[in-house]
């Protein structure tokens, strides 16, 4: 018996979510006296995951996986966890991990928390600490099933290091033409920008910015900071900028290490949407703004001031620190 941990990847790399699912999953290991194994489908570097407490890595190599398919996915995870006879099965909580997560769980008859933050409280019952309300509350969710599934929300455990040695086995589990009964025709993606889902930093920005012709100076900024661009609703109701990049409780969740907000007044549904950002900077001309409310450093001033020398002053620190 073992945890098993589902290792997300995208063109074969593994993404720091899947890292952090893999430290949470050693976490239970370490409680139940047991293992870690991995599953990975059409991925590379597997000795990196060693680093993080695994075991041993199942490897998936299919060229019917190639794109993500959420019931295929689950269906080879599930088989996973049957082979390994695990009892508790770890993914992160990625749009895709979200797909698969309840299927999962259908397919094993098993329990499925989503949005944990902690190692379980207790085992008998299995407890687990949740986000709740739109992170505004936590709940303690009890799971009576044999087998366990959790989604770990993204930056609640962090990375920890646990230096393992990986053995690495070829799995290949049986497709049947129902897993496919969905069919993925094409995959169109930005190349060129950081993915909100994926970025360590956030720069957003609102109505404060008075149009779509200044947004160049968040642009700007988002490429000094290696960070992903991102808007508030009525940003991308107007069509200043994609609704792919509408952040909030009604756009893209954002779970980043730093949010940084613009111009932006700090909604409800706004704030909902990026409480479980690490860090939030927000810069608005308006002291009663209630995003400052949520910040965790606040900057009172003209964003066409601030934003640009902000922006010179983080250059220059690049340049003296490369």
């Amino acid at each position: 018996m073992s945890v098993l941990v589902y290792i997300e990847s995208e063109n074969g790399k593994f993404k720091k979510a899947s890292y952090e699912s893999a430290s949470y999953a050693k976490g239970v290991a370490d409680q139940l006296g047991t293992s870690v194994t991995a599953i990975t489908i059409n991925a590379d570097d597997h000795e990196s995951l060693s680093k993080y407490g695994v075991n041993k890595v199942l490897q998936v190599k299919n060229d019917q996986l190639s794109k993500f398919n959420a019931d295929a996915y689950a269906d080879v995870i599930s088989q996973a966890a049957k082979s390994e006879d695990a009892k508790v099965v770890v993914l992160g909580q990625t749009a895709n991990d979200k797909y698969v997560a309840p299927i999962i769980a259908v397919n094993l008859e098993a329990g499925y928390a989503s949005n944990v933050v902690a190692l379980p409280e207790s085992f008998s019952p299995f407890t687990v600490k949740r986000n709740a309300f739109t992170n505004k509350a936590f709940n303690f969710t009890s799971i009576n099933s044999e087998i366990k599934v959790l989604g770990i929300a993204k930056n609640a455990y962090g990375l920890k290091e646990n230096e393992t040695t990986a053995t690495i086995e070829e799995f290949s589990p049986s497709l049947e033409a129902s897993d496919f009964s969905v069919h993925v025709a094409s995959v169109d993606k930005a190349t060129d920008k950081v993915t909100i889902a994926d970025a360590e930093i956030v720069v957003s920005a609102g109505r404060g910015l008075k149009g779509p012709e200044n947004w160049d100076m968040i642009e700007n900024l988002a490429t000094t900071l290696g960070a992903a661009t991102a808007c508030s609703k009525p940003v991308s109701d107007m069509g200043w900028r994609p609704h792919g990049e509408h952040v909030g409780q009604t756009g893209k969740p954002v779970a980043a290490n730093l949010y940084i907000a613009i111009g932006i007044s700090g909604a409800i549904q706004h704030l909902a949407g990026i409480n479980a950002s690490k860090y939030k900077v927000v810069i608005n001309n308006d002291p009663e703004a209630p995003f400052f409310k949520a910040a965790d450093y606040g900057i009172v001033g003209d964003a066409f001031e601030i934003v640009p020398q902000l922006n010179e002053k983080l250059k220059e620190f690049k340049a003296n620190n490369a």
